[in-house]
């Protein structure tokens, strides 16, 4: 999640609805300058007994981040805490309940984004041994619960966690048990945003299915493959889902802003603090009408605050974020990348994903994503069949769409090689939750302290 550090020197006020249009437009590149931003979050915990550690304790998640400036990471600080760090690499921050993220750097292929994946996981285990940490790759907490977790001192949290029970049952375990892998994505034209804004929200529940791997919850299974996915089904009505619009003809720029203008507010910053603005509305701050800013118009870092504060399946930005799949281990990060750069980044397979999808309702996409949580590659799709042979077709196109990019490391490999873990998935018809499950029934006889040593990295 972002992470602010200051007010931005040059911060002038929105003065038109172009300045709201304005970080859309500002991210159309030519294709040769689009790149490749991979995020993924992990679980960090005590090797000894498994417990969340917190973040001031000795050998805590403040000790971690400081460890880390022995690699060239530069602390970022907010109310005398160091809560994130910068670096080459990207930056480093904390979720809620010290989850630990690198949000990587806009890189130009996928050996790139690999070899960064790797080079922060050498690093943060190499700390770990010395700390005594251990990192789990997973999409929920599989045994912990909410009271049994720290909280990160970061201001924006505080109000969200506040925030949260007000508006669904769940945003306290998206906040609190959750991890993720993201990537994010550029575009050349508006056209070609919306173009794959709709191909990535369409399949979103594959690329759910394809990464499930959150069947436990509070120490056995909770029913679900991805309860992940499921939590985000009564997080905030408001700021979460599908977003039916953007398969209206003519979506574009415009229409996601109205959308984002109907968000409700989370906060301003103001003065290197967060203030509670919660449930309130930016279109009354556009008008001065803010109750805890009265008469003050935004700035535009308010409004790029604000963007980040939507978390529908994919999200624009200056950029598009396909947010569906679940945390999971190294080979895994450099798979969801590849995914999408394969099916997005290339015309031909762009154009081959959207006619798999196009003629699918709204009702039938939005009762894909409903079912997918639970039944994974097993969730049937519009004309028949299921995700697990959408995922084979799919794979396939993003395989042509790897090759045609021909970005090659230097033993001669491209990317396509990348796919490998998801096409192991759909060969054998079962998703990651699954295999664990099947681990968790058999050889480790009910025994979920065995996953620590099995998925941490």
């Amino acid at each position: 999640m972002t992470t602010r550090a200051a007010s931005e020197k040059f911060d002038p006020p929105i003065e038109s609805r172009d300045d709201l249009l304005a970080p859309f437009a500002a991210g159309e590149k030519p294709k040769s300058a689009w790149r490749i931003g991979t995020e993924h979050e992990k679980f960090v915990y005590r090797r000894e007994d498994h417990r969340a550690p917190s973040y001031d304790e000795p050998g805590g998640i403040r000790d971690l981040l400081m460890a880390l400036t022995e690699y060239g990471w530069t602390p970022v600080e907010e109310g005398g805490n160091v809560i994130a760090l910068t670096g080459p690499d990207g930056a480093v921050s904390l979720e809620p309940a010290g989850q630990f993220e690198l949000s990587g750097a806009a890189l130009e292929h996928l050996h790139q984004t690999c070899a960064e994946a790797g080079r922060h996981l050498n690093q943060v285990k190499a700390v770990g041994e010395r700390l005594g940490l251990g990192f789990l790759g997973l999409g929920m907490w599989p045994d912990k619960a909410r009271a049994e977790l720290p909280i990160m001192p970061k201001g924006r949290y505080a109000i969200m966690l506040q925030h949260m029970p007000r508006v669904g049952t769940m945003g306290l375990d998206m906040m609190l048990r959750t991890c993720t892998i993201q990537v994010n994505l550029d575009y050349e034209s508006e056209a070609d945003m919306a173009h794959k804004f709709r191909v990535g929200l369409a399949l979103q529940p594959l690329a759910t299915a394809l990464f499930a791997n959150s069947p436990f919850m509070e120490g056995k299974p909770n029913g679900f493959l991805s309860y992940r996915s499921h939590i985000w089904s009564d997080t905030d009505p408001g700021r979460t889902g599908m977003l039916p619009f953007v398969f209206d003809e003519g979506f574009g720029y415009e229409r996601y802003l109205d959308y984002a203008l109907d968000v409700p507010m989370y906060f301003v910053f103001r003065d290197g603090k967060y203030l509670d603005a919660a449930g309130l509305s930016f279109r009354d701050f556009l008008e001065g009408r803010l109750s805890i800013l009265p008469g003050e118009k935004p700035r535009r870092s308010d409004w790029i605050d604000h963007l980040s504060t939507a978390f529908p399946e994919v999200r624009l930005k200056s950029f598009l974020e396909m947010r569906g799949a679940d945390g999971g281990p190294w080979s895994r990060i450099c798979a969801l990348p590849a995914f999408w750069v394969g099916l997005l980044y290339d015309q031909g397979a762009l154009d081959a994903a959207w006619d798999e999808v196009k003629y699918w309702t709204i009702e039938e996409r939005q009762r894909l994503r409903d079912e997918v949580p639970k039944l994974g590659l097993a969730t049937s799709i519009p004309g028949g069949g299921t995700l697990l042979g959408l995922g084979k077709r799919v794979l396939d196109i993003a395989e042509g769409g790897l090759n045609a990019r021909a970005m090659f490391n230097a033993a001669g490999d491209n990317e396509s090689g990348f796919l490998d873990p998801l096409r192991e998935i759909v060969a054998r018809g079962k998703t990651p939750a699954e295999m664990l499950l099947d681990r968790y029934q058999g050889e480790w006889a009910g025994d979920l302290t065995r996953i620590y040593g099995q998925e941490s990295f």
